[in-house]
């Protein structure tokens, strides 16, 4: 088979070369000619236009051309999918979609500016994109800095003071994020992380990584329970339920688990909370 593409590839034009090679047909023939050439280029070759627009393989609300070969050609492997987040991420330039974005789009620039022949480029990038694939495969899970408690160290110590001096835009996923927690909330569901991850379309590492940047330094279930607890307090001022009601309602599993939570998070049973409310109520002086 024959695809053809634009010239001067750098992103999704060399990922998707490489992924045709290793999982769709390794004997393929990748073709780039300039921009206004394809259609007709590809019509005398007979070859497959991909990643221009107007065609089969292109972008698709929100998602690179990588992602269409992936839906298209029915590969499901989750290194795959870690790949196509980055890929995305540096196509689209939302690095928010995987903290590897940002350094596959500079590699690629850089190679661009040193490689001027397109075939060339392609060859160094598939075996960078095989390198990519080896890390999704069996090491995305590991961090730099593992074998290093002291590098480990100022990181933190990077991540909690210096990136907070600067006057950062709250990104886009978070305040979806929240919306759908406050959803959660409401409708007394039980979605995980990498459930909401998924809705976002964003690497869950990433967004389990950098939650309690944004959620008042705590971590996801941490968050969660603060804000059932804060609903079940709601519930104990305004309303007549019973515990065991207030505790379905609040989406804990039975009120011994309710009961448990509120007193760790403010030091008194849920039925003290309610007999100190009566209290204060029937106090003329409080």
């Amino acid at each position: 088979m024959k695809w053809i593409t634009r010239e001067r590839p750098k992103i999704d034009r060399i990922a998707c070369p490489w992924l045709i090679k290793r999982f769709i047909d390794p004997e393929a023939e990748i073709i780039y000619v300039p921009f206004p050439e394809v259609i007709s280029q590809a019509e005398h070759l007979h070859a497959i236009p991909f990643d221009i627009p107007g065609v089969e393989y292109t972008h698709y609300q929100g998602q690179c051309t990588f992602d269409y070969f992936l839906k298209k050609h029915h590969l499901t492997d989750p290194a795959l999918d870690r790949i196509a987040a980055i890929v995305r991420g540096a196509d689209t330039d939302r690095p928010d979609f995987a903290p590897q974005a940002a350094g596959l789009e500079a590699i690629f620039s850089g190679l661009a500016h040193n490689i001027k022949d397109d075939q060339e480029l392609l060859r160094f990038g598939l075996i960078i994109y095989d390198g990519l694939y080896s890390w999704a495969q069996h090491l995305y899970h590991l961090k730099h800095t593992q074998a290093g408690p002291a590098e480990q160290m100022l990181l933190e110590l990077f991540n909690k003071y210096i990136q907070k001096k600067g006057n950062q835009k709250t990104p886009d996923w978070v305040k979806e994020l929240k919306e759908l927690i406050q959803d959660q909330i409401d409708t007394n569901l039980s979605l995980t992380l990498k459930d909401l991850s998924k809705d976002l379309d964003i690497n869950p590492s990433y967004v389990s990584r950098e939650f309690s940047r944004y959620f008042d330094n705590l971590s996801y279930g941490d968050y969660i329970r603060k804000l059932r607890i804060e609903r079940s307090i709601e519930l104990l001022k305004s309303s007549s339920c019973s515990l065991t009601e207030i505790a379905y309602l609040t989406g804990f599993s039975d009120q011994s688990h309710f009961t448990r939570i509120f007193k760790q998070q403010t030091w008194e049973t849920p039925s003290g909370y309610k007999k100190n409310l009566r209290k204060s109520k029937n106090d003329p002086n409080s």
